[in-house]
């Protein structure tokens, strides 16, 4: 593989194929504004998470085996903006208690203002049908 100029990416990520835990090394699929079709990053992101959204800077690169790559030397981490970023962001079993069924449910009746709820009014999501006092509590606790 060999490096190009460096450029920046921005976008959600849809899945995760491969992380190590040990170094971070990371595989994964990302949805790039403005695009349509997913692309393939690689490189040392420590886990992300689907949903959430990176801008990344590094270069564009072609495997011989897995074809147009990009290869992150280093991204930040942005929150979710999105009813569909953060329905993916909180399904994706980041807080316990909270898997894709029940992000469903919380986003269609918080929408944008979903993770502003979870951080100052969790009280609130006892109107989310299905949540009770024990899901906030361990939702809290998350």
């Amino acid at each position: 593989m060999e490096k190009t100029t460096e450029s920046e990416l921005r976008g959600r990520v849809e899945r995760v194929s491969y992380a190590n835990p040990d170094n971070g090394w990371t595989v994964a699929q990302v949805k790039p504004d403005g695009r349509r079709d997913l692309v393939t990053v690689v490189g040392p992101l420590m886990a992300p998470t689907p949903g959430e959204t990176l801008a990344m800077r590094g270069w564009w690169t072609r495997h011989p085996r897995f074809g147009e790559q990009f290869r992150v030397r280093s991204f930040r981490s942005e929150i979710p903006a999105t009813v569909e970023g953060i329905r993916k962001y909180l399904g994706s079993g980041l807080v316990k208690g909270i898997g894709p069924r029940i992000a469903g449910r919380i986003v269609d009746v918080f929408g944008e203002q979903t993770l502003d709820v979870i951080d100052g009014r969790i009280q609130d999501m006892a109107q989310v049908p299905g949540i009770g006092k024990k899901r906030i509590a361990m939702i809290r606790n998350a």
